[in-house]
């Protein structure tokens, strides 16, 4: 059981007390701290509150955040494709139709089975007992290298690290069009989309900021192969920023009513390289996931076409 205490800063005046917790420590998630408030672990000038209080300056918030439970989800022996791995930290390459972790009505199959079988227990708790070790995530659909935390101490080093834009993550993808500029960035903001809570958009009212840098790694007729740097990390953000330049992902059913012609499961977009600053070691470290077979045989194709 971990207790914190901190003053409520004046940027803090009448902001909810869940968001000032997770300003405070963006480690947690919006939902964990949520359920930490409703169970009465949160107290404010020594008086419980609920999630609805509005923070006063100089109030004192005290947090407990309470040990991990053993996740009630199964470890699973489902192979794993590891492109690293020491005592702090295990990276992977997730494959395609492979959830991150566990939600309401998919307790199976996902990466957290996977990693929990693997890692036996070692893994960190801070995101709650859903998401044992998972500090970062990539969509289903989206192939790539992930970080996994094995301890808490790593976890908080690696979340303070993708916080200050500290981490190296490069994606691949195919966008329909041709792009007039071989290299750009696209600096918009988003946040959830104001007709679709199901989706994402660039909203310059509500948004956070999100920055993509990408540049063009070869034409190929109608499509583009392109690579995409993250500064930031917001939820679908690659297939958002490629969508509002005209430019959609290809097999991106969400983000663009466009025709797909290949019969692709889900958007071609890779998680490639991740490089980070070890948090034990002071080293930084880079690795590469290999583009997948379907990702390398669609390439083959459009070259083909092009031909």
């Amino acid at each position: 059981m971990e207790k914190i205490l901190f003053e409520a800063a004046p940027e803090m005046e009448g902001e909810r007390i869940d968001k000032c917790i997770f300003a405070y420590l963006s480690t947690l998630s919006r939902s964990y701290i949520q359920k930490i408030i409703k169970d009465g672990n949160v107290l404010v000038n020594n008086t419980a509150v609920k999630q609805n209080y509005k923070v006063r300056v100089e109030d004192k918030i005290q947090f407990v955040i309470p040990p991990s439970v053993e996740p009630d989800i199964p470890s699973q022996d489902i192979p794993l494709d590891i492109l690293y791995e020491d005592k702090d930290v295990l990276i992977v390459n997730k494959p395609k139709n492979m959830v991150v972790h566990p939600a309401p009505g998919h307790y199976e199959g996902t990466l957290v089975n996977a990693v929990m079988y693997h890692c036996k227990g070692e893994l960190s708790g801070i995101n709650g007992v859903l998401r044992p070790g998972i500090v970062h995530r990539i969509d289903k659909d989206t192939t790539g290298a992930l970080i996994i935390c094995k301890n808490d101490e790593t976890h908080n080093a690696i979340a303070a690290l993708l916080k200050t834009h500290s981490i190296t993550r490069r994606y691949r993808a195919v966008v329909f069009g041709s792009l007039k500029q071989d290299n750009g960035t696209i600096d918009a903001p988003i946040g959830r989309h104001p007709n679709d809570r199901k989706k994402m958009a660039v909203n310059e009212k509500n948004g956070k900021r999100a920055v993509t840098h990408y540049t063009v790694l070869e034409h190929m007729g109608k499509y583009t192969y392109i690579e995409c740097q993250l500064e930031t990390g917001r939820t679908h953000q690659i297939r958002v920023h490629m969508a509002s330049m005209g430019h959609p992902l290809l097999g991106d059913t969400v983000y663009t009513s466009q025709k797909q012609p290949f019969h692709l499961n889900g958007q071609v977009l890779h998680a490639m390289t991740i490089g980070f600053v070890h948090p034990r070691t002071g080293e930084y470290m880079e690795f590469e996931a290999p583009l997948p077979d379907y990702f390398m045989a669609l390439l083959e194709k459009l070259r083909g076409v092009q031909s």
